[in-house]
Parts: structure tokens; C-alpha cells; sequence
């Protein structure tokens, strides 16, 4: 009995040691296991394969001038424009312009009942004669008293007080001629006359119409010069000045215009920090149209070497930017200060935070990890990554 339990103890004895080094192998073969799971991962096989990169995806920056661009933009407006007004109250016989018709300086364009105009110029005329027959009468009164009172017939007091009837006179007659004037100026004024050469934009009354002195008649509009009236920041005005050439994009012209920058304003808007500048588009065809949209562009020149590199190399997080280097066969990334971007070229200017002979990636691309080993090749490879699709960027500063 008592062997019975001996070689059961032992039994016993041997399966728990057999356990105990069944688990010890397994804990051992576990070890080299997870070293491999480790070494297949994607951020450790990036650590070991190297990106491969062509130059034209890590190009070295380059110095060069970056002209700057002031950009603004409104809509064209026509500086010579006329609003024909009517000078007198009476009834619109006839307007004999449209909407959209060309007319001349000087022109006849339209009547106004004018019966009460020339019944005026008739009273006014009646009453000027009246008094220049007064004032001849006093006329002839004075000279005869300077004789009397040469002989002594008559007093000086007498002499003075013919004088003063003739200078009375003469006062009136030069109120009735006044007046007399005023009214021929009313009747010639309610004729309504073109005052320049252009197009009829809008017509306000028809025919048959009353209207009164001062109302608003038609507009007429000179298109042979249009201007385009903006606004600049105060920073960016101290590099504009009167005469610069001027490029202007305008909606539904393929082409670009060139103008001219004819005027700057002499003080910010109140409440803003804007400049008002005007520019001057010549349009001997009248081919654009006083309310096209246009943008203005002026390229300010630029003599300072920049040390520069693509836009699309600059990225962006929490506020600051940041582009991707290639420097001892790693992947870096590398804080930046950017200055001014020309967007013709696609080039930005970096003001700090890079070495001038450092590949940059002049591209984004997905999933790079700082540290990871990477390289410039001359041919793309089977490790070359994908760029990402561009992303809209910023105008110039």
C-alpha cells in the first residue's frame, strides 16, 4: 500500500515538473516570435527600407527674386458721367433717346413745355425797356440841370437830387437786365441738351411727364475710359505710386488687360486700415461695360536674393508650418518662418529654419515618421511613396 502512494508522490512529482518545463519552453519560443512580429510591423520595416525619393520630388531650395504682388479688386466704373437734369417745371413734350443709344455733346434730346419760359422773357423784356426810358429821361433831366446850375439858376441841392435819379435809374435798369437774362438762361436750359458724347445708360421720365427744375432726366455715360476703384492695406501702399503699370482680370475677357494706377488716396478709410487707389483701363472700342468685375494685380520688382522653395513643400499644424527634409539619410522635419510667396512661379520665400543645400520635398505625402531612413534617388523605385493630391494655396504676401 504504502509503495502505492511512494510512486504516485512520484508520479505526481514528475507530470509537475514536465509542466513546469513545457511552460518554460513555450515562454522561450515566445521571445524570438514577438521579435519577429516586431521586425514585420510597418513602422519598424520603415526603419529598415529607405524611402526613395527622385530630385524632382527633393530638390535642393533655390535663391532667387520674388517680385510681390498687391492684388485688389471692385467693379469698373465710368468717371465721365453726365446726369442730364431738367432746368424748368412744366410738362416732358418729347425725349427722343433710349436706353443704349449713342448721342453727342450738344445734342438736342428732348422738350419741355416751355409757354410760361417765353411769356416771362416777354414781361422781363417789356419792363427793361420801361426803365431804360426812365433812366434816359433822367439822363436828359441831369445834363440840363448841370447847365442851370452853371449859370446859377438852379441850387446845387437841385443838381444833387437829379443825380440821384439817374443813378436810380440806372440801378434799375441794370435789375431788369438781370432778370431779363436769368429768364433767356431758363428757357435755353429747358431744352434738353447732351451735355457730352456717350451712350444713354438710363432714361427716368417719358414723354408727357411733369417735371420739375432739378429732376433727373436720363444718364448719359462715356465709356472710351473706365476706372477700377480699390482698396490696399496701409502696409502694403508705400510700395505703390502713381503711374505703375496695372494688370487687370476681367470677368468674360480671356486675355488680361494692362492699365494704369492714376490715384492714392491721401488718408485710410475712417475705421479701417485701407488706402483707396483708382486705376485708369483705356477702352477706345467700348468693348467692357461700366460694372464688369475686375482684380487688379501690381507686380512691385524685387532685388533681394530669397531663399526659396516650393509651395507645395509648406505644411501646416497647430499654427505653425513646417516642411520635409532629406539630411543624413533620414527624414526630417524642419520648423519654418516663411516670408513672401509668388504664386506664378509657385515659389515661397523661407526666412529661417532651413539650410540652403538640404533636399526639401517639394510635395506632401502621406504617413512620413520623422527619424525614418530615406534617400534621393535619380529613378523613382518600388520605395518611391506616392505624393498626395495638391491643395489650394495661399495668394502672395
Amino acid at each position: 500500500m504504502r509503495k502505492r502512494f511512494v510512486f504516485a508522490g512520484v508520479a505526481i512529482a514528475v507530470a509537475i515538473g514536465a509542466g513546469f518545463a513545457i511552460k518554460a519552453g513555450k515562454g522561450a519560443a515566445a521571445m524570438p516570435a514577438s521579435a519577429a512580429m516586431a521586425a514585420n510591423a510597418p513602422d519598424a520595416a520603415a526603419s529598415q527600407v529607405p524611402l526613395d525619393f527622385t530630385a524632382a520630388e527633393a530638390a535642393t531650395p533655390v535663391t532667387l527674386a520674388l517680385p510681390q504682388t498687391v492684388e485688389f479688386s471692385g467693379a469698373l466704373v465710368a468717371p465721365n458721367t453726365a446726369m442730364v437734369r431738367a432746368k424748368a417745371t412744366g410738362t416732358l413734350l418729347t425725349l427722343d433717346v433710349q436706353e443704349g443709344q449713342r448721342v453727342k455733346a450738344g445734342e438736342l434730346i428732348g422738350r419741355i413745355d416751355i409757354s410760361d419760359l417765353q411769356t416771362k422773357v416777354a414781361e422781363r423784356t417789356a419792363n427793361l425797356a420801361a426803365v431804360r426810358t426812365t433812366m434816359d429821361q433822367a439822363q436828359r433831366t441831369h445834363d440840363s440841370n448841370i447847365g442851370l446850375a452853371n449859370e446859377k439858376f438852379i441850387s446845387p441841392i437841385a443838381l444833387d437830387a437829379s443825380k440821384s435819379q439817374l443813378e436810380n435809374a440806372k440801378a434799375q435798369v441794370a435789375a431788369a437786365q438781370a432778370a431779363l437774362d436769368s429768364a433767356r438762361i431758363t428757357l435755353r436750359d429747358a431744352s434738353l441738351i447732351a451735355p457730352i458724347s456717350g451712350i444713354v445708360s438710363k432714361r427716368y421720365v417719358v414723354a408727357g411727364e411733369k417735371v420739375t427744375a432739378e429732376q433727373q432726366v436720363v444718364t448719359i455715360v462715356d465709356l472710351h475710359m473706365l476706372e477700377l476703384a480699390g482698396t490696399v492695406g496701409t502696409q502694403e501702399v508705400a510700395r505703390l505710386s502713381p503711374g505703375m503699370p496695372v494688370t487687370l482680370k476681367i470677368e468674360g475677357i480671356d486675355k488680361p488687360l494692362e492699365g494704369k494706377l492714376a490715384r492714392i488716396a491721401p488718408a485710410a478709410e475712417a475705421g479701417t486700415r485701407s488706402i483707396g487707389v483708382a486705376v485708369q483701363l483705356p477702352n477706345p472700342k467700348e468693348t467692357l461695360r461700366a460694372g464688369q468685375y475686375a482684380v487688379a494685380q501690381v507686380q512691385i520688382g524685387d532685388a533681394t536674393p530669397r531663399l526659396t522653395v516650393p509651395i507645395g513643400a509648406i505644411s501646416s499644424a497647430s499654427g505653425q508650418e513646417y516642411v520635409w527634409t532629406v539630411e543624413g539619410g533620414k527624414l526630417l522635419r524642419r520648423t519654418v518662418t516663411t516670408g513672401r510667396r509668388d504664386p506664378v512661379r509657385q515659389r515661397a520665400e523661407v526666412l529661417d529654419g532651413l539650410k540652403p543645400d538640404v533636399p526639401v520635398l517639394g510635395a506632401r505625402f502621406d504617413n512620413l515618421r520623422e527619424g525614418a531612413k530615406a534617400r534621393v534617388v535619380a529613378v523613382a523605385t518600388a520605395a518611391t511613396p506616392k505624393p498626395l493630391a495638391p491643395v489650394a494655396t495661399t495668394t502672395a504676401r
